[in-house]
């Protein structure tokens, strides 16, 4: 199974924003969702999480600056190459500012209008939680159509 990442960064005290992208390549794209993609092999998560967004928004966050919040099973049968694990991070510390590259146009939202209508079906039920300050350990089952929600599964953090 594959394992991933993605990043939120937050602005502000207490942050009253968010840094969502759109998505221009590959598994997602069209979608708003945070800053991530997969764990290269002999890479830990945290350091994925740090390399994905310096890569698609041009950012610097310090391994330390990783808080780590939310660990997600997403299952695709019908398309189980999808399958993943991913390991969501937020910072509040950072250096540089985001910036558009080939794979995501990032974007400054307000907490209270996060556009979830055009992100993954799941974020509207973890995101929450985890900006209210919630470790969150959760799995979601894809519908064939791989966009719907089939079926959804909370564990405690462990």
């Amino acid at each position: 199974m594959i394992h991933a990442t993605l990043c939120f960064l937050l602005r502000g005290d207490p942050p009253p924003e968010i840094l969502l992208g759109r998505k221009k390549t590959g598994l997602g794209a069209g979608k708003i969702n945070g800053i991530g993609g997969k764990v290269e092999p002999g890479e830990t998560p945290v350091s994925a999480a740090a390399r994905e967004v310096r890569e698609e928004i041009g950012v610097e966050v310090a391994l330390a600056d990783l808080e780590y919040v939310c660990h997600i099973t997403f299952d695709f049968p019908a398309k189980p190459e999808w399958d993943q694990i991913v390991h969501v991070y937020l910072a509040r510390h950072w250096r540089g500012n985001p910036r558009e590259t080939v794979e995501m146009a990032p974007m400054w939202c307000a907490l209270a209008d996060i556009p979830f209508a055009q992100m993954w079906q799941d974020d509207q039920y973890w995101l929450p939680r985890v900006l209210a300050g919630e470790k969150v350990r959760a799995e979601f089952t894809f519908a064939d159509d791989n966009e719907t929600i089939a079926a959804m599964r909370e564990a405690d953090w462990a």
